[in-house]
């Protein structure tokens, strides 16, 4: 499983919504969401909203290998970033919620990896050039992740009881984590684009450490809070096809 273009990493993500569906796999709830922003990023592409789409596909079919590649060790038992671990491990436990998965997933994937191929695709200098469309993508995405907070309200009823003991409307948590989260992986990108490539494998390391800290904070925020998605659980929908449906449609 390797893309080359932003068409295989759609086709790559059916794959994984086809099994994850057949086999009733909460991994699934990440890759829907995936496959509505490259659809996303796709539209901007044939619409001229990025300064240079060969490069977004190189881009887009670089980041989704590193989410590819973390997914087969996963499976096969091999190595694998402990960010992304976490996320896929996390898809085991009945007691995580939707909303969990999916800040699990944009945790791994944009605070770890996004920043990681940036600097790759772009290394030294030509990270500059690459800013403009590195931004643009988060134009892009407000409305859908508005859509998508839409849907987890759907199959989670008492998700508005975050609003009480975390102090920020549910509606506006995934927007929130994901623009910051790309944010900060922008500056990721500037520290890695002036490594050498022996620098960057120790970092990353080092990088990966950080973010699997910030995935178990999403798995176990505090007791207060645990306490509320405990409750929010018990109340959510756990018909693992549907969700996926509905994420995959927004």
């Amino acid at each position: 499983m390797r893309a080359n273009s932003i068409d295989d990493v759609l086709i790559f993500l059916d794959e994984i919504i086809h099994t994850s569906k057949a086999e009733r796999s909460r991994i699934g709830f990440f890759a829907a969401l995936y496959r509505q922003v490259t659809l996303k990023i796709l539209a901007g592409m044939n619409h001229g909203f990025f300064d240079d789409n060969q490069r977004m596909n190189h881009f887009s079919a670089e980041f989704a290998n590193r989410y590819f590649d973390a997914l087969i060790g996963y499976r096969e038992g091999e190595f694998v970033t402990k960010s992304w671990e976490i996320a896929f491990t996390a898809t085991n436990q009945t007691d995580v919620i939707i909303l969990q998965h999916l800040l699990l997933g944009i945790n791994a994937h944009i605070n770890l990896d996004l920043g990681i191929v940036a600097a790759q695709i772009c290394p030294g200098d030509k990270l500059k050039d690459f800013q403009h469309d590195f931004q643009g993508i988060n134009t892009l995405l407000i409305d859908i992740l508005e859509d998508v907070q839409g849907v987890v309200n759907q199959f989670s009823p008492l998700l508005d009881i975050l609003d009480r003991v975390g102090g920020r409307k549910d509606e506006e948590i995934i927007k929130f984590s994901f623009k910051k989260a790309r944010a900060q992986a922008w500056k990721v990108a500037e520290y890695f684009a002036v490594l050498s490539a022996d620098e960057q494998i120790k970092r990353i390391q080092e990088l990966d450490e950080k973010i699997a800290f910030l995935g178990q904070i999403i798995i176990s925020p505090s007791r207060i809070i645990d306490k509320a998605l405990d409750l929010i659980k018990m109340q959510e929908d756990d018909d693992v096809v549907k969700i996926i449906d509905g994420l995959n449609l927004v």
